[in-house]
């Protein structure tokens, strides 16, 4: 997979601008995620945990998120109580690319670095100091390769998330791109779930209903891939179509054990929570961080689902 262009420098002298700030009163790292409920959100808890117990409790990680991805406002009004608390730093993985940029805009101008985990912001590079996050354009054409390579020609669907998160945006865009660009495929879509497996379910109900002659269909993220994959099996497609999911749950390895589902294409979300934290502390500390970090991709099989390589990024 193509890596992100790597950027080594720091961000106006990150090093006087945060390194004893003031305003890190506490040792308090805010990690702030998209949803609490999602396992994909808990293990980037995990690898925040395991952060902090590395740097032998030098920072205590308060892990937060709204209820539902589209709960923007929560996430919001979180951020800005992280910056009331005077927090050491905050790992945010923003849910809209344009609503949370006064917040990071605010932690910048209090002297609270924010990393920034899985999904971007639009036009706020001087509010943020690093990046963390899958290359979600090229990961979505790596899922489109894996499920072009099974099919020849015909309707693939593809079921995303939400509409107007970056890496919906990416990741959806990234794979409808390869799949436009042959000749023999038409697109169905993009749905999108609102990272809502009952929904995701529903609306792929509907799209089989709709389209008996599918080929191939694509869930964009754990509880859209979740809901569809269900969906899938329920009506009988199971195995008679080419189905790949995104992210990487233990529902989504029984479909990928018991053949409903291709493959998945499965994020080191582990890595996230720990890197996040680990560059907050670099940051506090003076030292240069990266400015966008690929955190990588493992297309996972039923023949390679035992491999040490997918046990580091399965959850």
């Amino acid at each position: 997979m193509k890596k992100l262009a790597i950027v080594t420098a720091t961000v106006l002298g990150l090093s006087t601008l945060f390194a004893g700030s003031a305003w890190a009163n506490s040792q308090e790292i805010a990690v702030i995620v998209k949803s609490a409920n999602s396992t994909f959100w808990q293990n980037v808890k995990k690898g925040a945990e395991v952060a902090e117990k590395d740097l032998g409790g030098a920072y205590k990680i308060n892990f937060q998120g709204p209820d539902a991805e589209t709960a923007i406002d929560a996430q919001v009004n979180m951020v800005e109580n992280a910056i009331n608390r005077k927090v050491a730093g905050i790992v945010l993985a923003p849910s809209d690319p344009v609503a949370l940029v006064p917040a990071v805009k605010k932690a910048y101008e209090n002297g609270i670095p924010v990393v920034l985990i899985d999904s971007g912001l639009q036009g706020a590079d001087k509010y943020f100091q690093s990046f963390l996050a899958t290359d979600n354009r090229a990961a979505g054409a790596l899922a489109a390769e894996k499920l072009l390579a099974k099919v020849k020609g015909g309707k693939v669907a593809v079921m995303s998330f939400t509409q107007g998160a970056q890496s919906a945006i990416e990741r959806t865009g990234g794979f409808v791109d390869a799949v436009q660009a042959k000749a023999d495929y038409k697109v169905v879509g993009p749905y999108y779930s609102n990272s809502e497996m009952i929904t995701a379910l529903n609306q792929t109900i509907d799209v089989l209903s709709s389209n008996p002659d599918i080929a191939a269909i694509f869930g964009a993220n754990e509880p859209t891939a979740v809901g569809m994959a269900r969906a899938v099996k329920q009506k009988g497609f199971a195995g008679k179509i080419v189905a790949v999911g995104f992210d990487g749950n233990s529902d989504l390895q029984n479909f990928v054990r018991d053949g409903t589902l291709d493959g998945i294409v499965v994020q080191s979300s582990f890595q996230m929570g720990y890197k996040g934290v680990n560059s907050i502390n670099r940051i506090l500390k003076g030292e240069k961080v990266e400015k966008v970090i690929d955190t990588g991709v493992v297309y996972v099989t039923k023949e390679n689902i035992d491999s040490e390589e997918a046990k580091g990024v399965l959850y």
